[in-house]
């Protein structure tokens, strides 16, 4: 039973920021030794945003944020609690949220402001435990910001493990009392799959004392892309119509569907899945790739723009994540 289900909400405000430098695939193409052409025909990407050394995660993401705040016509210290939803943190510690925070200006405040990590669902969590703590009386004005830069652990000897890849930040500003509802919010976790999406370096298990090489080598993301997608994709129906009958609305009544800008391939596959799901589905991927926690925001984003959240309208969030898991939820704005 969904305990936040008559808990009504408003989309205050969002926005996203980008790196300076696009990158376009010819530039790819270069990089890796293949004949110009090579990673759009492959990969369907055009272009992406990668982060110089002086564009962090903390400084985007305060971009992002501030962005949203605007759109909300809030100040940073409106707000009462801060959650950062990303991938991949600036540092192990402290978390982005606190960072974030900092940059915003309110680093003496004293508000809530902590990290919620479901890799590339990690925004849909987020979203899930604002929603809930304002459900109980927690909070009533929240900032959720999104932001991976994952061209900094990129490994070019697996082009399906790093040309799709983009970076960027995207925000939300919520706010509690409101028409909007979240009708249904579903995780599901297969922990078997652990291995298939990884980033070993960086935490307690890998030990650059014990054998620097290996930790070196251990820092470069690894994927097996048809492996996870598969580990996702046969699961993905049933998970679907778990997701939709838990919200109580039919496929064909939602009007937008928002998801993980995953891969090409992923999105056409959620496409013919869906009645209608090319019309209906946000694809932002040619041009900005698989941005990790940052892509559903982003997207989310990129419907507010379009009108895609009046009020009445139903938007499916959906997707995968490292771990593996699914994720979704059903929202009646």
């Amino acid at each position: 039973m969904n305990a936040i289900r008559g808990f009504g909400f408003r989309l205050a405000g969002s926005g996203i920021a980008l790196p300076r430098t696009a990158i376009a695939s010819t530039e790819i193409d270069a990089r890796i030794s293949r004949d110009e052409g090579w990673t759009e025909a492959n990969f369907s990407i055009a272009n992406r945003y990668w982060a110089r050394g002086d564009e962090t995660s903390s400084s985007l993401g305060a971009m992002a944020g501030s962005a949203a705040l605007k759109a909300a016509h809030w100040d940073a210290a409106d707000t009462d609690v801060l959650i950062s939803a990303c991938g991949v943190m600036e540092q192990p510690i402290p978390g982005n949220a606190a960072l974030i925070q900092r940059r915003l200006g309110i680093g003496g405040s004293g508000t809530a402001a902590f990290d919620v990590n479901a890799t590339c669902l990690s925004f849909l969590v987020a979203l899930d435990t604002l929603l809930t703590g304002m459900a109980a009386g927690k909070w009533r004005r929240g900032l959720i910001v999104s932001v991976d830069i994952a061209s900094a652990a990129l490994d070019f000897s697996a082009p399906e493990a790093s040309v799709i890849f983009g970076d960027g930040a995207a925000a939300v500003a919520i706010e509690a009392g409101g028409e909007s509802h979240l009708l249904a919010c579903r995780l599901a976790t297969y922990g078997d799959h652990a291995a298939l999406c990884r980033l070993e370096s960086g935490g307690t298990r890998m030990r650059p004392e014990a054998d620097l090489d290996a930790f070196l080598a251990s820092s470069k993301f690894r994927m097996d892309g048809p492996a996870l997608f598969a580990a996702t994709a046969r699961r993905f129906p049933r998970f679907l119509r778990d997701l939709l009958a838990e919200s109580g609305v039919a496929i064909d009544a939602i009007d937008s569907i928002v998801p993980h800008q995953a891969s090409a391939a992923a999105l056409e596959h959620l496409k013919r899945s869906i009645p209608a799901g090319h019309a209906r589905t946000l694809d932002i991927f040619r041009d900005h790739g698989n941005q990790i926690a940052a892509s559903m925001p982003h997207a989310l984003h990129v419907a507010r723009e379009r009108g895609l959240t009046a009020p009445g309208r139903h938007t499916l969030l959906i997707g995968s994540s490292a771990g593996v898991s699914l994720g979704g939820a059903v929202i009646r704005w």
